[in-house]
């Protein structure tokens, strides 16, 4: 599905992207920076010209000349300015035809995998690669910098893989040919380690650093292209997690004190829309979430997990939903452990089935449904049971328990780390239960504080703030069983019990990292922002 541009710019909707960058010329004028703003004022004239090609859904190419400013830090006093810097694409030119993006929606498009590091300063145009470990370009698990460290398994940990640069890529390409402003920012991430051995990227800094981005670009207004009142997140599994926290913590009074730490803007960090894809996300209760969904599966191994933890996980999990009260989309009702199989199956699982046979052919239909016979096809809908739907899914992802894990060997663990301390554990179960030898029995008394800090739930459930987005494109595959089906849903009925806009569902067969709607999404960001790229 193509998407509209707005006047006498072509429509743009991709899947297949080709990035075929050149150097048209470089503008090296620098104007002076406000007084006000100092070294954080954004110099409009600093910008080399590119043009790109992106291929859209209906396979046709499209030409785009853009404004590219390249690894801008965003703070006045950086911790690590490689990691600390964004970059800008402003389209002027789409088709030969001149398009003015000083109004157009902002695209504000994180590339973080797995809470690792994500730096924008190697790349060479829109879209390229970020960098970091699994941010678009690095090996999972493996140092992005000198000061990197090796970390605990990213595997066990979020089993974000290069995809998640992939599925943003296209978003970041799409958006610039549909003539919005695409904002990159790099941040910091949990392997980062200093000469004196602390650990400078865990908890909250990657969310810190994201608000000072949003900041930056909002302090500019007026002086960078673009809508700065219409910035729209964007980012895949952690990096959906920091999306999703970005839409649900906008201006809350928690982050000042760091901000000021790192000389964020003066400005505020609130964005108008969030996108997030898989997001890894509600941290302290994802184990039990895990065990709900996942427990009976076994791993790609063939073997069952602990049961006895798996049920133990499992009963947390019912207290923690039961505490939420939250109400299903649809009129479902309020959900609990008893009845989300049933509301996951019908508000999204065989809706998704639907859609994906409804597209196939006859022929195709008919030779997917005798390969799955647990499916009911009738009258043009797709019917199955929860029970049916686990074994179609098959093998869980990871091991009991899949994020605070007993050994300290998840990259959660090391996302919670501290100074020099590699990883820690951020729930009571995992402490106690701990077999790395550890005597305490609690939890360090600042991981409370942290777990507010990164978890969306608490702006939209616990204290729901004020300054959060109102509108949220929400997405999964359901067959990613790298985090529980209810983690984006409870999102979204959060949200929903707001007064929110939520567009949110699951793409049939698909893992992690997925992104199968991109031309969809840009189409969003046009209907929720109400801009669109406007012809010279």
């Amino acid at each position: 599905m193509g998407i509209g541009a707005g006047a006498g710019v072509a429509a743009v909707g991709g899947l297949a992207l080709s990035a075929q960058a050149s150097a048209d010329g470089t503008s090296a004028s620098s104007s002076s920076g406000s007084d006000s703003l100092g070294s954080l004022a954004f110099d409009p004239d600093a910008y080399t010209e590119l043009t790109t090609t992106v291929t859209d859904t209906e396979g046709t190419e499209h030409s785009v000349t853009y404004h590219f400013w390249k690894a801008i830090t965003y703070v006045a006093k950086p911790v690590d300015e490689k990691y600390q810097s964004l970059n800008v694409s402003v389209p002027v030119k789409i088709d030969g035809t001149a398009v003015d993006a000083s109004d157009a929606p902002i695209l504000f498009a994180n590339s973080v995998g797995g809470y690792m590091p994500s730096s924008v300063a190697d790349a060479t145009g829109v879209g390229g690669p970020a960098g970091g470990p699994m941010g678009g370009g690095g090996a999972p698990g493996g140092p992005s910098a000198p000061t990197a460290s090796p970390s605990p398994s990213a595997s066990n940990a979020t089993g974000d893989t290069n995809a998640t640069g992939g599925a943003l890529n296209t978003n970041q390409l799409l958006a610039l040919a549909a003539g919005y402003v695409v904002v990159e920012p790099g941040a910091r991430g949990r392997t980062l380690k200093n000469s004196a051995g602390e650990y400078y990227g865990v908890a909250p800094a990657a969310i810190v650093d994201l608000k000072a981005a949003v900041r930056y670009v909002r302090a500019n207004k007026g002086r960078i292209p673009g809508d700065t009142d219409r910035i729209v997140s964007a980012g895949t599994s952690a990096g959906g997690a920091l999306s999703s926290l970005l839409g649900a913590s906008g201006d809350s009074p928690l982050y000042a004190p760091y901000l000021k730490e790192i000389g964020a803007a003066d400005a505020s960090e609130a964005i108008f829309a969030t996108g997030a894809w898989c997001p890894i996300t509600d941290l302290e209760h994802a184990d039990g979430a895990y065990e709900w969904n996942w427990g009976a599966n076994a791993t790609s191994a063939g073997a069952a997990v602990d049961q006895s933890v798996s049920k133990e996980l499992r009963a947390q999990f019912a207290e923690y939903q039961a505490a939420l009260k939250l109400k299903g989309l649809g009129g479902f009702g309020t959900l609990n452990a008893r009845n989300y199989d049933a509301y996951l199956v019908k508000q999204y699982l065989e809706p998704s089935a639907t859609a994906h046979l409804a597209a196939l052919s006859d022929a195709a239909r008919a030779t997917y449904l005798a390969a799955h016979p647990f499916i009911t096809w009738k009258n043009g809908r797709a019917s199955f049971s929860w029970a049916d739907f686990l074994t179609h899914v098959g093998a869980r992802k990871k091991n009991v328990p899949a994020f605070d894990a007993f050994d300290l060997s998840s990259g959660e663990n090391n996302e919670f780390g501290k100074g020099t301390t590699l990883a820690r554990h951020f729930t009571a179960y995992g402490q106690k239960n701990d077999t790395t030898g550890l005597t305490a029995k609690r939890v360090d008394g600042d991981i409370p504080e942290l777990l507010r800090l990164m978890n969306p739930m608490y702006h939209l459930v616990d204290k729901p703030n004020a300054g959060r987005s109102r509108h949220w494109w929400i997405r999964l595959g359901t067959k990613d069983s790298d985090t529980s089906l209810t983690v984006s849903a409870n999102i979204a009925a959060a949200a929903h019990g707001l007064g929110d806009d939520v567009n949110h569902l699951y793409y049939w067969d698909q893992g992690h990292g997925a992104n199968t709607d991109p031309g969809d999404f840009i189409q969003w960001i046009a209907k929720v922002t109400g801009r669109k790229a406007r012809r010279k």
